[in-house]
């Protein structure tokens, strides 16, 4: 069954015609045009295609399109662009937080959702405690990072990146 479903993806108003059984995932890539979010194992276990729905992260391949009509969808180009990237993005390029570049999109929108959980004090499984203030330490970023894979093990970066944009150490612009 072909369904009508209004989505609001990075600020703008979209409408998708498609099956209803759709995922977001696919939904994204291949009736909208984005290609950042990634398709790697289509079973919500690499974080590929991680993308950012009502601050939330979630995996887009486990979700079908047509459940979030009214939601505030946030995908990796909705965070910035080459010429204006996001304090995360510059990061990453700063720090090397990716090879091949694959997993990056995903990584990218789950530590910008992470760090807005971990500013609103939510805990780990590696907290010290429930309550007040989180502290990421490399082990605490790595625990709330962990449902995003990267193949080419670059994750000294990707925490290094993670720990400079929750710092605030570099807020210009590459």
């Amino acid at each position: 069954m072909t369904l009508k479903t209004p989505l609001h993806v990075n600020g703008e108003e979209r409408m998708l015609v498609a099956d209803s059984r759709t995922s977001l995932l696919d939904a994204l890539r291949h009736h909208l045009g984005l290609p950042g979010t990634k398709k790697g194992c289509d079973h919500g276990q690499c974080g590929a295609c991680t993308v950012i729905i009502n601050g939330r992260r979630i995996n887009s391949c486990l979700t079908l399109a047509c459940m979030h009509d009214g939601d505030e969808i946030t995908t990796i180009e909705g965070l910035g662009t080459p010429e204006d990237m996001s304090a995360l993005q510059s990061a990453f390029v700063r720090h090397d937080g990716f090879q091949c570049g694959y997993c990056t999109a995903g990584q990218i929108c789950s530590a910008t959702a992470m760090l807005d959980e971990a500013k609103a004090g939510w805990p780990s499984n590696v907290s010290d405690t429930l309550d007040g203030d989180v502290s990421l330490s490399d082990t605490e970023i790595s625990e709330r990072m962990s449902g995003n894979l990267c193949r080419c093990s670059a994750y000294p970066g990707i925490v290094k990146a993670i720990r400079e944009a929750a710092e605030g150490e570099h807020d210009e612009k590459l």
